[in-house]
Formats: C-alpha cells, sequence, structure tokens
C-alpha cells in the first residue's frame, strides 16, 4: 500500500532570470526526457520534464480565471496524485480527468481561502473517499492537514515545500517543487493570490498587508532559483506561465522599493469581491456548504 506521508523541515533560501496564450484546458505531460519550450510573445519558458516520471497538468476555471494543478508520480504503481486549487464548479472535470488518467488522488490541496470561488476540495473529498484536504494552520480554515512553513507534502518521489507568503491573506502559502535529480526541473511554484503573473493579489481583505506580502516574496520566492516556473492561482491577461526571474524584473509593482509598493496597492481602488460572503464562509469549512446539525446555530 502507499503511505501517505507528510514532512516537516526547516527551509533554508538559495540563490535567485520572459508568458505564454491563454487557453481554458492548457495541458502539458512532464512525461519526455527531452524539454518542451513554450513560446509566448514575451519570450520563452521551457516545461518541466524527467523521463516519463512526473505528469503535469494546468486546469482552467473561466468564470473566476483560476487555475487549478493537477501533479502525480506516474512512475510509482498507484500512480499518486494531488490537486492545487480545485474549484466546485469544476470538481467533476478533476476527477473525471484523474479516472481517466488511471491517477490515485491522495491530496486536494490549497494555497488560501479563497474570495472569488468556492474551494472543490470538500466535494472532491465526498466523491472520492480517502483524499485529504490540505490548507495553511494560519488560515484558521478547517481540513484534514494543516501544513507549516518547512513542511514537505509528498506523493511517490515528488515533493512540494511549503513556503509560507501571507499578505493577500493572513494564510497563503507557496508550493514549491523540491531541489533534487529526480524532482522535476526547473522547479516550479505554485504561488497562489501572492505573486501573480505582473501582479500580485490584494491586501485589503482577509487580513492583508503590503508590508508583509512584499517582504514574503521577495524572501521565499524571489530567493528561489530564477528559472523556477512560476504557476499562479488565477490569470486575467491571457498568461499561464512565468518565472522566477522574469517576475523579478518586470513585475510592475515588486520590482518597487517597499514604500512604493505599499503606495500602489493602497490606491487600486478594486471592487467588492462578488463572491466573497458566499466563498469565505464556505472555503472556512473545507468548501462544504452544509455543515452538520451541531453546527448549525
Amino acid at each position: 500500500m502507499f503511505k501517505f506521508q507528510l514532512f516537516r523541515a526547516s527551509l533554508s533560501s538559495t540563490n535567485k532570470l520572459c508568458c505564454v496564450p491563454l487557453q481554458c484546458l492548457s495541458l502539458i505531460a512532464i512525461s519526455r526526457p527531452s524539454v518542451f519550450r513554450a513560446k509566448s510573445q514575451m519570450g520563452f519558458h521551457t516545461t518541466p520534464s524527467l523521463a516519463s516520471k512526473y505528469l503535469f497538468r494546468q486546469l482552467f476555471e473561466k468564470e473566476s480565471c483560476t487555475y487549478t494543478y493537477l501533479l502525480a508520480d506516474v512512475s510509482h504503481p498507484e500512480k499518486p496524485a494531488l490537486l492545487i486549487d480545485p474549484v466546485d464548479k469544476t470538481a467533476d472535470r478533476d476527477l473525471s480527468l484523474i479516472q481517466e488518467l488511471g491517477l490515485k488522488l491522495v491530496y486536494a490541496m490549497n494555497t488560501h481561502v479563497h474570495a472569488d470561488h468556492v474551494t472543490g476540495t470538500g466535494l472532491i473529498k465526498n466523491k472520492a473517499p480517502g483524499v485529504k484536504s490540505i490548507i495553511s494552520r494560519a488560515s484558521n480554515a478547517k481540513a484534514d492537514l494543516l501544513v507549516e512553513p518547512g513542511d514537505k507534502i509528498s506523493v511517490g518521489d515528488l515533493y512540494l515545500e511549503v513556503r509560507p507568503t501571507p499578505g493577500h491573506t493572513s494564510g497563503c502559502i507557496t508550493y514549491v517543487t523540491g531541489d533534487g535529480p529526480n524532482q522535476p526541473q526547473p522547479r516550479m511554484a505554485f504561488t497562489g493570490d501572492a505573486l501573480l503573473i505582473r501582479g500580485c493579489g490584494r491586501t485589503d481583505f482577509q487580513g492583508g498587508n503590503s508590508s508583509l506580502l512584499y517582504k514574503l516574496v521577495h524572501s521565499q520566492i524571489f530567493t528561489i532559483p530564477q528559472e523556477t516556473l512560476v504557476y499562479p492561482a488565477h490569470d486575467y491577461k491571457g498568461f499561464t506561465v512565468s518565472t522566477v526571474g522574469e517576475e523579478m524584473q518586470c513585475n510592475p509593482r515588486l520590482t518597487k522599493d517597499e514604500e512604493t509598493f505599499k503606495i500602489i496597492m493602497e490606491n487600486l481602488k478594486l471592487a467588492y469581491p462578488k463572491m466573497m460572503d458566499v466563498a469565505v464562509p464556505a472555503n472556512l469549512v473545507c468548501g462544504l456548504q452544509e455543515l452538520k446539525a451541531d453546527e448549525v446555530a
């Protein structure tokens, strides 16, 4: 039997260089020894590859412009897999794909408590018994596993490091694929709303803090290798992927000094999220709309 593993370990910052047309369903497999290069109007990106060992899919939910990410170790006998930031409206699609690919879903994970959509983790747990939900302990949300900075989440030989990146919300985390000869290269960073392509998440609700966001993006994301691929939770302009180095050079907000960044964030004048009053309460309980009778006041 495959053992579900979550490790706690200390992180050390290491090392420190442009996006691709949006498709409603972007399918990319880490399945060939050669590296696939995707050309965009801004430059080239390499898709991680490791000789048919791992599988990667980038999926899109069009109403909230949310990306869901599927990763699996297909070299393992049970083909264990995980989902990052699933959406309730596309949970059936995700589960159908997982079944078609012959994968065993182990974890359904969130980068933070989303305000623009209801997470699919609760629905997925109900429809796929044995799947465990994951979110950060700092989010104050319910999940089977509450992770902390330095934790490692493992499926087969693939593992993700948990890095703290609050500021958009108080509980935001970034999942970064491991460093080593048997891990996807380049590495991948699933940044949620902390770091977007040419932007970042707003900081005016849910315990947001622009100064904290600035510091932690710079210390937790901009310190990993520059070729690391950046996969955000959303994109609204038609991009699918960036790199750490590209955002360090080109991000119009985070390339500024901290005080200028704070002024930019204070003057965004964004509308109140239309789903916030529904999504946040639901996402605090794993996206489940129906609570147990003893939880209803």
